[in-house]
């Protein structure tokens, strides 16, 4: 994953770009009928059991339309909800509430999604030593708070971009000539090039897990659609030379079947590109 400080950077530029799309040159509806001088209070009602998410990325989001709202949190980031929560209150300019509500709807709805979903999924494992990966499968412009999402309902990241991890898959192997070409040629380009980024390689067949296994400073292999019975022996095959993630059309009816094949880490793209938005609202008070 990117730094801190980079994540950060990341959201900063999704709320400056989010309001700017939504707000333009101005919020006319409340310029219209609302004086500037007026001021009023709202809560964040929930209307779908689930798990929260987003709360702290909300306030970042009133943050930045006025600094001078003011937030009571009632709800944390990551807590099981129930229909008739009520999550926060917001207080303060009546202009600026009315500015920031469908952002922020939209941002924490999807949020909370993604950590409902990645809960499942990470409750579905308990027990065993495999841990919930997301993916790069995110929503174009919107893919620092989804990844943010998978932690806040237990989750862990994968690599952010194309740049902060190595990822060979089939298609960078057919195209460099093989698998073991692949891998040497993208060790050399790390070294020249002064680049310290961890290696994953996929393996399409049980064969390509054995020659993967020929070649030095693997990370990770990523064991794609395999079935059960080919998961286990690649991960016999594996041992301790190297991490292992399954990956590949994986559901919740099966994600547990995987996991008891002994691989440290299964990857989803459903996290965030197959989920319902929550049910939430923002209502005056």
């Amino acid at each position: 994953m990117i730094s801190e400080t980079q994540f950060q950077n990341e959201l900063k530029l999704i709320i400056e770009n989010a309001i700017r799309e939504d707000v333009g040159p101005g919020d006319y509806s409340s310029l219209a009928c609302i004086p500037s001088s007026a001021t009023g209070k709202a809560k964040l009602l929930v209307k779908e059991d689930g798990i929260i998410a987003g709360v702290e990325f909300a306030k970042m989001i009133f943050n930045y339309v006025d600094p001078n709202l003011k937030i009571e949190t009632f709800i944390q980031d990551g807590t099981p909800v129930k229909y008739g929560d009520i999550v926060f209150h917001v207080e303060g300019s009546s202009q600026s509430i009315l500015k920031s509500e469908r952002v922020v709807l939209n941002s924490m709805q999807r949020m909370s999604a993604i950590a409902t979903k990645t809960n499942k999924y990470v409750q579905l494992l308990d027990g065993t030593k495999t841990k919930i990966l997301d993916t790069r499968k995110t929503t174009p412009g919107f893919r620092a708070p989804e990844k943010w999402a998978v932690k806040i309902g237990g989750g862990e990241n994968h690599r952010f971009a194309l740049y902060d991890m190595v990822m060979l898959k089939d298609n960078h192997n057919d195209f460099a000539g093989g698998i073991t070409k692949a891998i040497e040629k993208t060790k050399d380009y790390l070294q020249q090039n002064n680049l310290d980024l961890k290696i994953i390689v996929e393996a399409r067949n049980l064969d390509e897990i054995k020659e993967i296994l020929q070649s030095e400073g693997v990370f990770r292999i990523l064991i794609d659609n395999f079935n059960f019975e080919d998961t286990k022996i690649a991960v016999a095959l594996i041992g301790d030379k190297c991490l292992t993630e399954s990956s590949g059309n994986i559901n919740e009816n099966t994600i547990r079947n995987y996991a008891e094949c002994g691989v440290d880490y299964i990857s989803s793209g459903a996290l965030t590109h197959s989920i319902y938005n929550m049910d939430l609202s923002l209502k005056a008070i």
